[in-house]
């Protein structure tokens, strides 16, 4: 596998009514595929976002699932705006560009900020908090690649705290 220098190829999923923001860092070679967010058919947002918040999983297309997330107030995107980076392997990130996240911030009713994975959540804190003026909130990854995680029963309970974000007045 080699390194690629990945700009981001579409804007942040959201409008005015988003109360919430889940970022990953950067597309997949499956999400750039397909177009959207979390695209790889094995990577379990989705179904994840949909078991927490007790709703039937959108069908595998894009307008469903962009309407899925909008009509639950849910905004997308990702930390970086560019990088450098083998395969899907967030551990290979070089050269970490962050997105902004302040003008997204003052045109939404975003008050929660979620980053799923360990390296999102890092990149975040370390490249975009102090921009944005919020913390992040840990999630754990949905990808294939940490299914171990994914069994443990704290991996439900830290998605929990999605729902728990979406119904705080």
């Amino acid at each position: 596998m080699r390194f690629s220098q990945i700009v981001h190829p579409w804007p942040p999923l959201c409008d005015a009514d988003s109360k919430i923001l889940i970022l990953g860092t950067i597309p997949s070679p499956k999400s750039r595929e397909m177009g959207f967010y979390y695209g790889h058919p094995q990577n379990i947002f989705w179904k994840t976002l949909a078991e927490v918040l007790d709703v039937p999983a959108p069908p595998y297309d894009v307008p469903a699932r962009r309407a899925f997330a909008l009509s639950r107030r849910v905004a997308l995107w990702d930390v970086l705006h560019s990088c450098r980076i083998e395969g899907a392997s967030d551990d290979s990130i070089k050269y970490p560009v962050p997105n902004k996240f302040r003008p997204l911030l003052d045109k939404t009713k975003i008050a929660y900020i979620f980053t799923t994975g360990k390296k999102g959540t890092e990149l975040f804190r370390t490249l975009c908090e102090e921009e944005a003026g919020m913390r992040s909130i840990y999630l754990p990854s949905t990808s294939p690649a940490n299914r171990a995680t994914q069994k443990k029963p704290e991996f439900m309970e830290q998605w929990a705290q999605v729902a728990a974000a979406l119904t705080r007045g």
